[in-house]
């Protein structure tokens, strides 16, 4: 590798990969030399977007003396194998979530990449976007109180999800909390520490016996609690998803899967506000309550307050969804290049966020089948 270049060979060319790895190679010195992807029409559209050669197989593509990083899209089975030979080749990997599909699996890669001092990380995105560290923040101002509970409602479109999908093979995929929802438990850690799911439940689609529904419940080292809800029911023109946490003195909703919006409603004074629009900047705030006198006192959580108003804050309005995702997508690769290049770099992500949700989605989907 040249000093400051990598060179990047993908495994699995598909349309997320080849926006991904478009982002990538928009950074300075980032190039892709090869890939490997046995369909042809990916294939195809791989060559027409990096101009490179297809290779037979993903070990002959890791032996490459052209590559440095090996970048992994293929379906959840064969990120294992596939990394772990990577790795073993002296590559760097970052493949899309999940790391692996058991916990064992998630091990032993992570014991390869320490072994061979190489990078691995599954592309756990959520922690990169700037509305993660805005409710980071929120939290550890204590200006709204605790968090006392939270929840994921992914309403998710299954319009391009054929019978035949790889995505319903559970033995491919890992189900719905492997393949999908390690995101979810990865941001909730990051904002809650860490969590152990303590119960789950599935749902069977009438007459053909697929997992489309899951659930599940995580309590957080903060003594939260909170609901992880994943449905691939949907049209597309239905796909939605929402965020919430509950505070002592309001609350916070995120939308869509990767939040380009933020609306906090909360019980504040004046005095809060000026810290909150400090806290976060670029906010809009709307006063819906104003309130005098006795009617300041406010009693919640067994806790006396005073409150003049009750307010509704907002970020992100008129932001476009994939120009916040080409950001994190950059942001992900640039911090990980960033530890390539410096060991003593503290990356946002590891190897271990990639195991930590490994394990909470084996933990939920071992409940869920009871």
């Amino acid at each position: 590798m040249v000093e400051d270049s990598i060179r990047i060979g993908i495994v699995g060319c598909g349309g997320f990969a080849r926006f991904a790895v478009g982002e990538f190679i928009k950074i300075p010195g980032v190039t892709v030399t090869a890939m490997c992807e046995p369909d042809e029409n990916a294939a195809r559209a791989g060559a027409a977007a990096f101009g490179v050669p297809n290779v037979d197989d993903a070990e002959a593509l890791a032996r490459r003396a052209d590559v440095d990083l090996v970048y992994i899209g293929t379906p959840p089975a064969l990120h294992h194998p596939q990394a772990l030979a990577a790795l073993r080749a002296g590559k760097h990997v970052i493949c899309e979530k999940p790391l692996a599909v058991s916990n064992e699996q998630a091990d032993e890669l992570v014991q390869a990449a320490h072994a061979q001092d190489r990078l691995l990380v599954a592309n756990l995105m959520q922690r990169y976007n700037p509305l993660f560290a805005a409710v980071q923040r929120l939290i550890a101002s204590q200006l709204l109180g605790s968090v006392l509970h939270g929840f994921l409602e992914n309403y998710a479109s299954d319009e391009k999800l054929s019978r035949e999908h790889w995505f319903w093979d559970e033995q491919m995929s890992g189900g719905i909390f492997i393949e999908h929802g390690v995101h979810f438990f990865d941001l909730f850690e990051g904002w809650l520490g860490p969590g152990d799911v303590v119960a789950a439940q599935r749902g069977l689609r009438p007459g053909s016996g697929l997992a489309d529904q899951v659930q599940c419940t995580v309590a957080h080292a903060s003594g939260a609690f909170v609901n992880h809800y994943h449905g691939f029911t949907q049209p597309a023109r239905l796909d939605r998803q929402m965020f919430r946490l509950l505070f002592e003195r309001g609350d916070v909703t995120l939308y869509e899967w990767v939040p380009t919006r933020m609306v906090v409603r909360a019980l504040v004074d004046e005095a809060t506000v000026s810290r909150l629009t400090a806290l976060l900047p670029g906010v809009t705030v709307e006063t819906l309550a104003k309130y005098e006198g006795d009617d300041r006192n406010v009693l919640g959580y067994h806790k006396p307050f005073e409150a003049d108003r009750m307010i509704e804050l907002r970020i992100g309005e008129g932001v476009e969804k994939m120009t916040r995702y080409a950001e994190i997508l950059q942001g992900v690769f640039r911090d990980q290049l960033t530890w390539i290049r410096d060991r003593s770099h503290q990356r946002t992500i590891t190897e271990e966020n990639g195991r930590r949700s490994v394990a909470l989605a084996v933990a939920a989907t071992r409940l869920a089948q009871g």
